[in-house]
């Protein structure tokens, strides 16, 4: 469904609250609440993109929330399951998974899994060969073997993170299959967010996972036409009120952050995992907070790809001094993309603000308009940042020469990283 942009007056809003002292406090709500959900939607999206009514969304923290959501609705299937993953590892998190997904194979249901075979490269070939023997349909996006092609079909990655259930029931984030996110022990598990969705987007959900296996293996999916049959059944159901759109071009999620910042009127608050902005969103980013909104950014103080922390903070005294504010999560690794304007735009998935998302990667985040869904997320961002160190400019300032230097190389480098 596709809508007009609508203009809102300045009447159908309240006023923005005044910035107080303390570490990111609660806001009230910047829209009055007779202001109805289409419209913010139409507010905060730009024009193309479709936006979904009816649906209904739980926010999902870490793998501790999500992989028991994840498993029951895998275990409960009765038609089909697909499974879209990055990072599919054989670690006791990898195993639970591939035990639940064998027995829905082996009780009828029609189980794909399409996994990329550069960050599943640790994986034992003899786990997924077992799955293959027990009828789970489970592929490598773009192996190594297929090398003969070029670097730069081998560079476009497989970055996805989407979980479909018998087409009632969908999981997207930034999790993937391995014991990074839900390990032993208080505060070792990685940071993440993953969004359940049911109602119509969980069909524009399954269609990207479709898309996504027709081009890689020229395969017909000869049961995605009864999918279809239901989703025309289904999609006059509406299970919750959430508007969301489904974006899946790498481009349209990076407008849509950029459209969502310009249009802010209280806050944006910013969780990445890997960030190295293009000068397109430091501009967007510093321009809100130079007109007064409240600009938040959740980074990682330590990665698995340390050389990002290095490069991420060569940005750090541009932002700082426009009144951005940087928090850097320590407890453990930061892994969530997500992002909340206003409380009532979000954006969630596996989209990164750097270079590889935005040029090479197979990405696809949900973006939606709804007051309650943007306060959780919203509570959920503030929680982390009372648990970070907030970065002041003028010790940043202070920090050794060598760290300097070594920034401004990575930061030269940007575009390889």
């Amino acid at each position: 469904m596709r809508e007009q942009e609508v203009s809102v007056g300045t009447a159908e809003l309240g006023e923005r609250p005044e910035q107080t002292a303390g570490c990111l406090p609660a806001h009230e709500p910047v829209w009055s609440p007779h202001v109805s959900k289409r419209l913010l939607a139409r507010y905060y999206l730009p024009r193309r993109h479709s936006v979904l009514q009816g649906n209904a969304c739980q926010l999902l923290r870490d793998g501790v929330e999500a992989y028991p959501a994840m498993l029951a609705a895998i275990r409960g299937a009765r038609r089909s399951i697909h499974l879209e993953t990055y990072m599919f590892i054989t670690d006791a998190v990898g195993e639970l998974f591939g035990e639940a997904l064998a027995e829905a194979a082996e009780r009828g249901v029609h189980v794909k899994v399409l996994y990329d075979a550069l960050g599943s490269w640790t994986s034992r070939r003899s786990f997924f060969e077992a799955l293959r023997v027990r009828g789970v349909d489970i592929r490598p996006f773009k192996p190594f073997s297929s090398l003969n092609r070029g670097l730069r079909h081998l560079l476009r990655r497989d970055h996805r993170k989407i979980l479909a259930v018998d087409g009632e029931v969908a999981f997207i984030g930034g999790v993937n299959i391995s014991a990074h996110w839900a390990p032993e022990g208080e505060g070792g598990a990685w940071r993440d967010d993953v969004l359940r969705v049911e109602g119509p987007a969980v069909y524009e959900l399954e269609r990207r996972f479709v898309a996504t296996w027709r081009m890689a293996f020229q395969d017909k999916f000869r049961s995605w036409r009864e999918t279809r049959r239901r989703r025309r059944q289904s999609a006059r159901e509406r299970r919750g009120d959430v508007s969301l759109a489904v974006l899946s071009s790498r481009r349209s999620i990076h407008r849509a952050y950029l459209h969502a910042i310009a249009r802010a009127r209280r806050s944006v608050l910013v969780a990445a995992a890997y960030f190295i902005p293009d000068r397109k969103l430091v501009a967007a980013l510093r321009d809100a907070a130079q007109r007064g909104v409240e600009v938040s950014l959740l980074l990682n103080a330590k990665s698995d790809h340390p050389w990002l922390v290095h490069a991420t903070r060569a940005f750090y005294e541009k932002l700082l001094t426009a009144g951005v504010r940087i928090f850097e999560w320590e407890r453990c690794v930061l892994h969530a993309k997500t992002a909340v304007v206003d409380g009532v735009w979000g954006t969630i998935g596996s989209f990164n603000l750097e270079r590889r998302s935005l040029l090479f990667n197979h990405e696809v985040n949900a973006v939606f308009a709804d007051p309650l869904l943007g306060r959780r997320l919203e509570e959920s961002f503030r929680g982390d940042c009372q648990s970070c160190h907030e970065v002041d400019l003028d010790t940043f300032r202070r920090r050794p020469l060598w760290q300097k230097l070594f920034e401004r190389v990575l930061y030269a480098f940007r575009k390889l990283l």
